[in-house]
């Protein structure tokens, strides 16, 4: 039977199955809204190697084996990315590499042959699902926290399952059988369970407002929240449970228990060690392995915190390990490991297990080096007053970097760390572009949304655009701007007395009290606002020839394509962001999408023709996105301007009420933008899936950079030589 008219037919079983049994699927709602269609796993997604063995070869032996040691303790923590993401994906996880043993040990790992009695469809189905599984550490997208159900019905599913005569394999899908396939607009989503999302940072019905009084309790009593997970006894009484390899409290600063205040009521927390110990403490035993290969002092100093950090769940260690981690200039290996990102949890506070271990592309990174070296000059051309801008700007290192490993839910094009504020304003930051990420290509991908007679243009300069917008984004868009803060001692970092003035023109009553922080203060918007900002500061800037100079386009023409390319690649990702919206909930998905969307609907609003969208028919199959190249320097310019402005200014003064205000706006889609969901849903292709490199050490002592084929067998193999 053909694989379309297959999905047809599940899709069918699937509604009926969700109104029969509730114990199996949940009821669906009824909502036009939802389209079970749109959660289906990815079919025919392209599949890149993460190519890093040129690199890896160019090291010398002591760095190989620290660079090998680094990458098994950040792969130990990718558990801690899965019990994050779902309570079912730890255990489709083991399910995906258990049938993967199974196969190699009957079949030698030919999965057509293992299941030769099964259409070939199913099986293939199979290995889609099971690859973006992995890809995404979890039964749900990296990028836009939706979930995605297998292509291939129960019934199918458990053939598989059957065909490898294993009792072991058969416990664990019946173990997670339920909730891979459970869903309905709620579920679909991570986000606040008291919603009906997902979430596993909260490990039983924690509410909204339960949830922010813990982080409240949190904050005032001096402690981080981003290596935690929160679950509740009762509705006064809390537990916080902690990642660490030790199972009990030796911060020395924890207290045992903190009472604290749900609006009225009393409540209690208490605090449980131990989450995740099995693999902290592997964590552990590889760090410890690689600070004997360190290259300086400041990286042990770094590994020496990050050890502490990991075995006794102390967020100040990992706050001082990046301390020296700043301070650790232009290493050969870069690596950077914690709960780093808080995109995925819904209130914006808790972070999610990654480790970057990447090798310097030397040649890349001296184009970055002169683009630090200028970097004041292209500061003073933004569009806000010099009393909103560091006094002192810290050229910050700045690297073009091969990746090795990035043990996580997704890999991103560039980083911008840490993110601790006050270390970011005292101290520095790191900037790197992921070169071998930017890339990372399987074949050329098809181009939706613009006219013909661009695509050879956009296909000729899509990638040196992205590496221009990346490098400016990181380095000149989370870089820039200061914080209007209180310090613990009670000055301040601005003239209290005579504040700068705000959008209104008068001086602005907001700032960052003691304890404040970006996230802490500005909450669920924070990621996606502070993205938003960035990548506003990228389209500012990315009009300036000299900048545009330092990354080789010498020439006006070739400068001018650049330009171009780049307004249409954000604007034409700011229309594919509506992907990742839920009208019914006005919720978006994914931080990046939120930002690109809102920077496009700057464009359209500034009206003059600079962007349309433009269509003859009526189901708006024929959607094209169209940008005027004589209008960008101008009314483009203007308009990214006067936008960029009004983020930095509400961030730096702290005014979360109209900074809130003024983003939620900006990203509620309108009706006569939100027409157009649908054909974007229709046209969408797969994400791009990355398969990344294992090292291994061999008895005679040599390392291997191991590489594995383009394929969902390939990324599924990858994993199961992890050995975590």
């Amino acid at each position: 039977m053909h694989s379309l008219r297959k999905s047809t037919l599940y899709l069918k079983r699937v509604v009926l199955q969700s109104l029969t049994k509730p114990q199996t699927l949940r009821t669906m709602a009824s909502t036009t809204s939802f389209d079970p269609k749109q959660y289906l796993a990815d079919k025919d997604a392209p599949i890149a190697r993460l190519s890093a063995t040129k690199f890896f070869n160019q090291l010398t032996e002591k760095e190989k084996l620290y660079a090998h040691y680094f990458s098994k303790a950040g792969h130990w923590g990718s558990r801690a990315v899965l019990r994050s993401v779902s309570p079912e994906s730890e255990g489709i996880f083991d399910l995906v590499l258990a049938v993967h043993r199974n196969v190699g040990n009957v079949a030698g790992g030919d999965y057509y042959k293992a299941f030769s009695t099964i259409d070939k469809d199913v099986v293939t189905s199979y290995l889609e699902y099971s690859s973006q599984v992995l890809a995404n550490l979890g039964n749900y997208k990296s990028f836009g926290d939706s979930k995605f159900i297998p292509r291939i019905d129960v019934e199918q599913f458990q053939s598989i399952i059957d065909a490898t005569k294993s009792e072991e394999i058969s416990a664990l899908f019946n173990s997670v059988k339920t909730p891979i396939y459970s869903l309905d607009d709620q579920i679909a989503m991570l986000g606040a369970p008291e919603d009906g999302h997902v979430s596993g940072y909260y490990l039983n019905n924690v509410s909204k407002a339960e949830g922010e009084a813990v982080d409240a309790a949190l904050a005032a009593n001096g402690i981080m929240p981003e290596n935690i997970r929160v679950s509740k006894t009762d509705s006064a009484n809390f537990v916080v449970h902690v990642a660490s390899a030790f199972i009990s409290n030796a911060t020395g600063y924890y207290p045992e228990e903190i009472s604290f205040k749900i609006g009225e009521k009393d409540a209690k927390l208490t605090f449980q060690f131990g989450d995740h110990s099995k693999e902290f403490a592997k964590i552990v035993e590889n760090l410890e392995l690689a600070k004997q290969y360190a290259a300086n002092e400041n990286q042990v100093k770094m590994l020496e915190n990050y050890i502490a950090s990991f075995m006794t769940g102390s967020m100040n260690c990992h706050y001082q390990s990046q301390i020296h981690w700043v301070k650790d200039l232009k290493p050969t290996v870069e690596t950077n490991v914690g709960f780093i990102e808080t995109y995925r949890d819904y209130l914006g506070t808790k972070g999610e297990w990654e480790c970057l271990v990447a090798m310097v592309n030397k040649e890349r990174t001296a184009k970055f080096g002169e683009l630090v070296d200028n970097a004041k000059e292209f500061i003073s051309f933004l569009p806000w007053n010099k009393q909103y801008e560091k006094d002192v700007f810290t050229p910050p290192d700045f690297t073009s970097l091969e990746v090795l490993t990035f043990a996580g839910s997704g890999c991103p094009a560039g980083i911008n760390i840490p993110n601790y504020d006050k270390i970011r304003i005292n101290i520095g930051f790191k900037n790197v572009s992921l070169g071998n990420v930017l890339s990372a290509k399987s074949s050329k991908e098809p181009i939706s949304f613009i006219s013909d007679d661009i695509q050879d243009l956009y296909e000729k300069y899509r990638v040196e655009a992205f590496e221009v917008q990346v490098g400016i984004h990181e380095l000149l868009g989370h870089g820039t701007g200061k914080l209007m803060m209180e310090y613990d001692d009670g000055t301040f970092n601005f003239d209290k007395a005579s504040p700068p003035l705000g959008l209104d023109g008068k001086p602005i009553t907001t700032f960052y009290k003691k304890g404040e922080t970006w996230g802490s203060k500005f909450g669920s918007i924070a990621g996606s606002y502070e993205e938003c900002r960035a990548e506003s500061v990228a389209m500012f800037l990315g009009t300036n020839r000299k900048l545009l100079e330092i990354f080789g386009y010498k020439t006006k023409k070739e400068q001018d394509d650049i330009i171009y390319v780049m307004y249409v690649s954000m604007c034409r990702a700011g229309l594919l962001a509506m992907e990742f919206y839920d009208p019914k909930h006005t919720k978006w998905g994914q931080a990046h999408c939120q930002a690109r969307y809102a920077i496009l609907k700057n464009y359209l609003d500034a009206g003059n023709g600079l962007v349309s969208l433009d269509y003859t028919k009526d189901d708006f199959s024929d959607l094209t996105l169209s940008v005027d190249r004589s209008k960008i320097e101008t009314i483009g310019q203007e308009s990214i301007g006067e936008f960029l402005n009004k983020l930095h200014v509400f961030k730096c003064s702290g005014d979360v009420v109209a900074g809130t205000k003024f983003y939620t706006e900006q990203t509620t889609i309108p009706s006569e933008l939100l027409k157009f969901r649908d054909i974007v849903l229709a046209k969408k292709l797969p994400r791009k899936q990355l398969v990344q490199a294992n090292t291994i050490v061999h008895e005679d002592g040599s390392i291997e950079c191991r590489e594995y084929e383009e394929s969902t067998v390939g990324m599924i193999e990858s994993f199961a030589q992890r050995g975590c």
